[in-house]
């Protein structure tokens, strides 16, 4: 399995912005995503990337606020949040996928996640 690492997160008020990354251990052509938990709630898909950039995928709470992109060359996944709402607030996991998907089971590789905070 891939190691990955994320960075970026922490505390932001409601309308600000944060950058994710999600670096690999090693080279990934996967595609990789993002999921994120929030308290006493289960894992939420958010977004996901093909393995070229080509094709991105995002949940429905997150559409026109979060961005998902990838510099293969550094073995890296980004993930742009803007517009951020205390809904948001949550632990961010980035993952690898074996197969195109939402589902948790789609993923055989998950960061130990970075924690986002958006005050209101």
């Amino acid at each position: 399995q891939v190691q990955l690492v994320e960075s970026g997160g922490g505390l932001v008020q409601a309308g600000g912005s944060l950058r994710l990354s999600c670096v690999a251990s090693g080279r990934t052509f996967n595609t990789m995503g993002w999921f994120r938990q929030a308290p006493g709630k289960e894992r939420e898909f958010v977004a996901s990337i093909n393995w070229n950039g080509g094709t991105t995928y995002y949940a429905d709470s997150v559409k026109g606020r979060f961005t998902i992109s990838r510099d293969n060359a550094k073995n890296t996944v980004y993930l742009q949040m803007n517009s951020l709402k205390p809904e948001d607030t949550a632990v961010y996991y980035c993952v690898r996928a074996t197969s195109w998907g939402t589902s948790p089971t789609n993923f055989d590789s998950w960061g130990r996640g970075t924690q986002v905070t958006v005050s209101s």
